[in-house]
């Protein structure tokens, strides 16, 4: 500890904001448990008991100390500044030599391991418990997932040649699954092929699916249907040609993976990073509007840094007299300070999402307006 903080006064700062911090989260995210597991308690059966059920919840803990990481660091270290403050130990602190610019290297030196604790709770671990915590209550409760849509999830895809394998070719293919169950499996399964003309080729259903293991599709009782056009004198008035086949299995190629077909299923705020950038790609590569999931791409960059601004907006606070409030006053202050940043961090989004703003300028603005207004305020309280 003394290679990151070799002065006294900051393992001194250091050991009171984590102290404040461990507790605030612990108490937050059992807050948070607690009304998750109230909300599951619907879902109790013979099958998904209550053990299942608790566990379900736990495995969501990650996910949870992601998104309560920057508050708690906020309301811990108003808590700590506070107390300084009205004990008088900031004031010696400040008479010793401990500037604002020495005060926010401090800072810099404390974010540090929140920041890498933020980023292994929401790009690893949280996500992989979070899958195991799906599949412990999917496979309890015996059912398929379902999408938000009554017609279930349409892709796009790239269209290839007639049997379903060989190189891509210009034209799209465009599927819909009704139902995700679990080890991969899809049901209700309907493709429309069009060329690059945006004629109809075919159209194909299949009542179920599975992806193998060297990357296609293997679809079972398929219904094909295939169109041609017949050469006519008149072009306004063509004539298709129609062929039914029916195949028990079909092997299918296709850029549409069970990793693709799960990210649909979630909202774009709590994938990671890297699930994130792969379907964008996706979607970029197949001409689609990517600008939700590019702003939740910068904020989940972003985020973890949000931590540092937190801590700076505590900071004033430790230059406020005894007069000026008590602890709790403070405190609270904190509280609503956090929840002002959260709203205007997601109003923000919505509103670059309906402007098409920058993604990456949508997704800084907020902490940063946050940031220059904890510098202004240290400004002003530091000459009071």
């Amino acid at each position: 500890m003394k290679l990151i903080f070799p002065y006294i006064f900051e393992r001194y700062l250091a050991k009171q904001i984590y102290a404040a911090f461990g507790f605030i989260l612990f108490a937050l995210v059992a807050l948070f448990l607690f009304f998750d597991i109230l909300s599951e308690l619907g879902s109790v059966n013979a099958k998904y008991t209550l053990l299942l059920a608790l566990v379900h919840v736990l495995l969501k803990a990650p996910s949870r100390i992601a998104e309560i990481i920057p508050i708690a660091g906020l309301i811990g270290s108003i808590y700590v500044f506070a107390m300084l403050a009205s004990q008088s130990e900031f004031t010696i602190l400040r008479i010793a030599g401990l500037d604002i610019r020495r005060g926010l290297i401090t800072l810099i030196k404390i974010s540090l391991p929140l920041i890498i604790l933020t980023i292994g709770m929401s790009e690893w671990l949280g996500p992989y418990a979070e899958s195991i915590s799906e599949q412990i209550r999917m496979r309890a409760l015996g059912g398929a997932t379902e999408a938000q849509f009554r017609s279930g999830i349409w892709l796009k895809d790239r269209l290839r040649d007639a049997d379903g394998s060989g190189p891509i070719r210009p034209g799209v293919r465009y599927v819909n699954v009704g139902k995700i169950e679990k080890d991969n499996e899809i049901r209700n399964i309907r493709m429309y092929e069009f060329d690059d003309s945006y004629r109809l080729l075919s159209i194909r259903q299949a009542i179920s699916g599975r992806f193998n293991h060297s990357g296609a599709w293997e679809l079972d009782n398929v219904t094909e249907t295939r169109f041609k056009e017949t050469k006519q004198i008149d072009p306004l008035a063509p004539v298709y040609s129609a062929q039914t086949f029916i195949y028990p299995t079909l092997a299918l190629e296709s850029e549409v993976t069970p990793q693709i077909l799960g990210v649909l299923l979630i909202s774009p705020e709590k994938m990671s990073i890297l699930s994130l950038a792969r379907f964008i790609t996706h979607l970029q590569e197949n001409k689609q509007d990517i600008q939700r999931h590019s702003i939740a791409f910068w904020k989940k960059v972003v985020y973890p840094f949000t931590i540092f601004v937190m801590l700076t907006l505590a900071l004033p606070f430790a230059y406020l007299k005894v007069r000026a409030g008590s602890v709790g006053i403070k405190v609270f202050g904190g509280i609503m300070l956090g929840m002002s940043f959260q709203l205007f961090n997601s109003l923000f989004s919505n509103v670059g999402l309906l402007g098409s703003w920058p993604p990456m300028l949508t997704a800084i603005t907020p902490p940063l307006l946050y940031f220059l207004l904890a510098l202004v305020s240290l400004r002003w309280v530091s000459r009071a």
